[in-house]
């Protein structure tokens, strides 16, 4: 439940490239819980992996990031950077005199099969120039956003509201109504309602919502059935978890993780 795991005590080497290339390629793995704290780099970074769950924070909200997208992150952009599970990350860092592209915010892209290639083909060794400004060439028209959304999740800071949310978040099929945690909480349901909105910009149903798609996440990345996770995250159906997945993230699990 913390916003942040573990901090690393430094980060990657992931300097500028050098002379006429546009990007470099950095890899590195990143365990359960593990975060680079809140940093920033003079080059446009694609913030993705090729196994496991990505979290990034930057202005602008948290994204969860599995291999089937990834996170563009313009220049000069404060951001911290963790793993939900286990991940290996591999970022290309771009030289924005060299890029032709200009988003101005963190953006969801996708990462098709041939981008994922292109990005392994650039951290290998022994590339010639030209080659290397052709696949540079073609990363770029890959480039394509996607309309993923940002599901951060603030947590309540008054400790009546906060008793409610510690609960929920241990027990994810505790679906009782607001009303129905006053006499837990010490606090009528309209004044829950009314802290839940104050302190997260979330009524107490989407808060809801929003953590059991945050918690679903890992599980999803791991390959489980879109049902069986469903089910542990508090949904009787596949179906109604889908229709909050969409309307919460943007895209359905099977959009999102393929």
């Amino acid at each position: 439940m913390p916003p942040y795991g573990q901090p690393h005590e430094s980060l990657p080497p992931c300097d500028v490239p050098s002379g006429q290339q546009a990007l470099v390629v950095r890899s590195f793995p990143l365990s359960r819980g593990s975060w680079f704290a809140e940093h920033q780099h003079p080059a446009h970074q694609l913030a993705w992996c090729t196994s496991g769950l990505l979290s990034v924070r930057a202005p602008g909200g948290t994204w969860l990031l599995p291999p089937s997208v990834a996170l563009w992150i313009p220049a000069h952009t404060p951001h911290a950077t963790g793993a939900t599970s286990a991940a290996e990350m591999c970022s290309p860092y771009i030289v924005p005199t060299h890029c032709p592209v200009a988003w101005p915010e963190p953006t969801v892209v996708a990462v098709p099969p041939l981008l994922r290639e292109l990005i392994n083909h650039l951290a290998g060794p022994g590339l010639s120039r030209p080659a290397r400004r052709r696949a540079e060439g073609v990363l770029f028209d890959l480039l394509q956003p996607v309309p993923a959304r940002d599901i951060g999740l603030v947590w309540p800071t008054d400790p009546r509201a906060r008793t409610v949310a510690e609960a929920l978040h241990a027990d994810l099929t505790d679906s009782r109504p607001l009303a129905a945690w006053s006499q837990v909480a010490g606090a009528s349901a309209r004044t829950l309602a009314r802290l839940f909105t104050a302190e997260t910009g979330l009524g107490f149903g989407r808060w809801r919502e929003r953590l059991r798609v945050q918690e679903a996440m890992p599980l999803l990345a791991q390959g489980r059935s879109v049902e069986s996770v469903a089910h542990r995250v508090g949904y009787a159906s596949a179906s109604a978890f889908i229709a909050t997945f969409r309307r919460t993230v943007g895209l359905t699990p099977g959009q999102f993780f393929r």
